[in-house]
């Protein structure tokens, strides 16, 4: 009886204490994320590239700080689910190997628009520049909105050897002639010219 007594008293004591509820629940939800996500630093499928994988060359690597800088990823996710209904509209399903050079990745659930990690080679740099500057000329029911300006905005070649040297440290391996060479690389290129590069590699990496 007095066991009993003891086991309700704890029990009753953890109830009424607002802030031992809050330190347990964290506790709890802390030890559970653990066990769920520590195996997944050591499992080869999530931490090396998969076959035919390359690093974004710079100009795809400008484009894709302009998707993130647009919103983009606010309608589009980037990660096929492994559903028979996902598989057969946009191709094979995502896989961790494709995503180890994103910093962040775009993978996501939200979908106003398409999925887009399988965009890449199919459609036409073409059908993007006119997609980007006026969306309903292609897809009239589109509730995108247009981005006319980027193809007037001047990529600054400055700024993409430091962002590569940073994604060198996280493990991205560009080479020191790779970084050399980036400002010449897109020297001269829009915002547009970069975005579409940057679509047009979205999922090629598996085929």
């Amino acid at each position: 009886m007095a066991s009993t007594e003891h086991k309700s008293s704890g029990h009753q004591r953890i109830e009424t204490s607002n802030f031992l509820m809050i330190v347990l629940t964290l506790v709890t939800v802390l030890a559970g994320g653990a066990v769920e996500i520590v195996p997944l630093f050591f499992q080869r499928s999530t931490t090396e590239a998969a076959p035919g994988l390359k690093p974004y060359t710079p100009l795809q690597l400008a484009g894709r700080d302009v998707y993130i800088r647009e919103g983009c990823y606010n309608c589009h996710s980037q990660m096929v689910r492994p559903f028979r209904s996902e598989t057969l509209r946009y191709g094979h399903y995502s896989t961790a190997g494709e995503f180890v050079y994103d910093h962040p990745f775009q993978w996501g659930s939200k979908r106003t628009g398409p999925d887009l990690h399988r965009v890449g080679g199919k459609y036409s740099d073409e059908w993007h520049r006119i997609h980007l500057i006026n969306p309903r000329d292609l897809v009239p029911e589109s509730n995108m909105p247009a981005y006319p300006w980027l193809a007037g905005a001047q990529l600054n070649p400055a700024e993409l050897a430091p962002k590569m040297k940073a994604l060198r440290t996280v493990g991205v391996p560009y080479t020191d002639a790779e970084i050399a060479g980036a400002a010449d690389e897109v020297k001269g290129k829009t915002e547009m010219e970069a975005v579409i590069a940057y679509l047009q590699v979205l999922g090629t990496s598996l085929k």
